[in-house]
């Protein structure tokens, strides 16, 4: 009798184990790369400025400005306008809420198989639980779809024009027309992108994506994706309003954009919407890095939590990769903004069209290859 209830225990502490496992996985995933992408996004924003001041033959502010700058705003007061709604005060909850959810959606040191069954009746079959069964039709990816990614990032843009609409000043209604109208061109050519990517890759997943480039190479065997990287740099300059589409540096009436949208945001909202904007600029400089320049992403192998892949000094190691990597696309970028004038509103769409172009391009390639 005693026998047959240490069996019984022990089956069912191994299959709780088996179930909760990528359950566990899960949560490690979110928490890991949400924490290292919300640290490191300021560092970047605070390369770029030091890099443009330098290429000025200034010396400029310090990398490390944007952390104090935030940590100052955090401890200011709120003031909004008496003609504002509830939407000025919550838009920044909602949009830095919605940047973090879309920061699980790009997978940033390592994939795993990130697969769980919403259907699932917890049964198992040979010892295998639904749960992690990847011929189950009901498994489907938590995380990684393209089009959520986007759907979350037209979201967060909504709710930011909608802050600047409501504040009632020109400048915030002025700055949510003129974001509204590039989007309208831009949203189309940033998901022809993406969907050249993956009629390249065959997958909408961008932990399949990012597994592919770093673990085949087949970046390198496919030149047609050279021009995919001149398109994502596009949208990369455009979605996070830099020269030559939209300056963040200066708050005049003729360019001002973006700024013009949080221009009437101060103390901790203005401090979140900052701190949304450098973290979509990390995420679209991930999604560039895991696909033209993989080395030091660890790519998945097929099981989740695999020791043998993903260990301490494995996420450690390509910590410092990524961040090395960011630091030289961040100059990039900065070297690219002070080398180029800042365009008139309508030449903008022209600029997009270029993006748009090679994008079509890419896909005509591939389907005639």
């Amino acid at each position: 009798m005693t026998a047959i209830l240490q069996n019984f225990m022990q089956g069912s502490v191994q299959k709780f184990l088996r179930e909760s496992l990528p359950i566990l996985a899960m949560i490690g995933y979110a928490a890991l790369n949400t924490f290292f992408v919300i640290l490191i996004s300021p560092f970047f924003m605070g390369v770029i400025k030091k890099a443009k001041a330098l290429c000025q033959r200034r010396k400029g502010q310090p990398v490390l400005q944007q952390y104090y700058n935030l940590l100052k705003l955090f401890k200011k007061e709120t003031v909004v306008s008496h003609n504002s709604s509830w939407i000025m005060l919550k838009a920044p909850y909602i949009n830095i809420a919605v940047i973090i959810v879309a920061s699980l959606f790009v997978p940033v040191l390592f994939s795993y198989n990130n697969t769980f069954s919403f259907y699932a009746d917890h049964t198992t079959d040979n010892n295998t639980s639904n749960y992690t069964n990847p011929n189950n039709a009901s498994n489907s990816p938590i995380f990684g779809n393209i089009l959520l990614f986007l759907y979350l990032l037209a979201l967060g843009k909504f709710f930011m024009a909608l802050s600047g609409l409501d504040a009632g000043s020109a400048f915030g209604g002025m700055g949510s027309s003129r974001e509204m109208s590039l989007s309208a061109i831009l949203e189309p050519i940033t998901f022809l992108i993406l969907l050249a990517f993956a009629f390249v890759f065959k997958t909408t997943n961008f932990f399949e994506i990012f597994t592919l480039t770093s673990t085949t190479g087949i970046v390198l065997a496919n030149p047609a994706l050279i021009l995919l990287a001149a398109s994502l740099f596009v949208v990369l300059i455009a979605e996070t309003a830099r020269v030559p589409v939209d300056n963040p540096e200066t708050h005049l009436e003729l360019t001002m954009i973006h700024e013009a949208m949080i221009l009437e945001q101060s103390g901790k909202n203005l401090a979140l919407m900052e701190a949304s904007h450098a973290i979509k600029q990390t995420l679209f400089m991930a999604v560039f890095i895991n696909i033209f320049v993989p080395f030091g992403y660890i790519g998945n192998t097929g099981n989740i939590g695999n020791s043998a892949a993903i260990t301490f000094v494995s996420i450690m190691i390509a910590m410092l990769w990524f961040s090395l990597k960011g630091t030289i696309l961040a100059v990039a970028i900065a070297l690219f903004e002070s080398s180029t004038a800042k365009l008139r509103l309508f030449k903008v769409p022209e600029l997009f069209m270029i993006s748009f172009f090679l994008a079509f391009l890419t896909i005509i390639i591939e389907v005639f290859r």
